[in-house]
């Protein structure tokens, strides 16, 4: 009773395949899409995830004919009126333009935070990676927080801000992001901007990977091809490497990952390599300190 297709369909293709099949047809962005809108929990989240879906529906709403056209009352409103589509149409657009003047204010309070953070010269750490690769866990380990964590994709839409504490008894801003995915819709890149600015602003990029998932290289290739498209591509980036409790005992691989500059090898949920992960972070943001 559904087709899905790994495309991105253009509206007249959707539904010249729904007239063929019979049945509802959906594209990989309405997929993602409707995963998003299961996985928002906060009101930012659900608007963001609203953007999207009305950006992604617009042009694909199909008219009823003349069947349903309105007629507006008084005089010169004599004729076919506004047709049912148009008027969907309207209240779409409508509801774009009032979710971003809602998003905008968000960005402007989070800018405002932001200023406060440099202004008292708090380095700031951003989490990025794949979906799913663990970025939570490591959020929730280094600062000792509860933040919703999940095996699952996109657990986290929104990002959360915490307190870490450095081995040099400084204090840093760590902030985990929405998880990126590989050929991302360009819907989701405009509807989570301001989600993804806080990527932007980021004194080091932590580039959390699963080691465990086989297409591990492609899933970090994605991420940096989100981190070029948002513009964050000259960040200092630190790999760390994840979940090496679940690569297999006779695996030469954990050697060659720890040959790899700039990188650690952890496993958040079994709290390995935590410390050294911990002190390569303070030596990156020493190099920007003045003492």
């Amino acid at each position: 009773d559904l087709c899905v297709f790994d495309e991105e369909l253009s509206p007249a293709q959707q539904r010249n395949l729904e007239q063929a099949l019979g049945i509802k047809v959906l594209d990989r962005t309405a997929l993602i899409l409707d995963i998003f809108a299961q996985r928002a929990r906060t009101n930012e989240g659900e608007r963001q995830v609203e953007l999207a879906q009305l950006q992604d529906t617009l042009p694909r709403i199909m008219g009823q004919g003349m069947s349903l056209s309105r007629l507006g009352g008084g005089i010169g409103t004599r004729g076919p009126g506004e047709t049912k589509l148009e008027t969907d149409r309207r209240m779409i657009r409508d509801r774009i333009a009032y979710i971003k003047g809602c998003i905008d204010k968000v960005q402007n309070v989070r800018k405002l935070h932001r200023s406060h953070r440099n202004k008292n010269q708090v380095p700031s750490i951003s989490l990025v990676g794949y979906t799913n690769a663990g970025k939570s866990t490591l959020l929730n380990v280094l600062t000792h927080s509860d933040v919703y964590e999940k095996d699952q994709l996109f657990a986290t839409l929104d990002p959360t801000t915490r307190q870490l504490d450095l081995p040099d008894k400084r204090q840093a801003i760590l902030t985990d992001t929405v998880g990126f995915i590989q050929r991302l819709p360009h819907q989701l890149i405009a509807a989570f901007k301001s989600t993804l600015e806080e990527t932007l602003d980021a004194d080091l990029l932590v580039h959390v990977i699963d080691v465990s998932h086989a297409l591990y290289k492609e899933q970090s290739e994605a991420v940096y091809r989100v981190l070029e498209a948002i513009g964050a591509q000259d960040k200092p980036v630190l790999s760390v490497f994840n979940k090496i409790d679940k690569l297999p005992e006779d695996s030469c691989l954990l050697n060659q990952l720890k040959a790899i500059p700039d990188s650690v090898c952890i496993s958040a949920k079994k709290q390995i390599g935590l410390h050294e992960l911990l002190a390569t972070i303070t030596d990156h943001l020493k190099m920007k300190s003045v003492e």
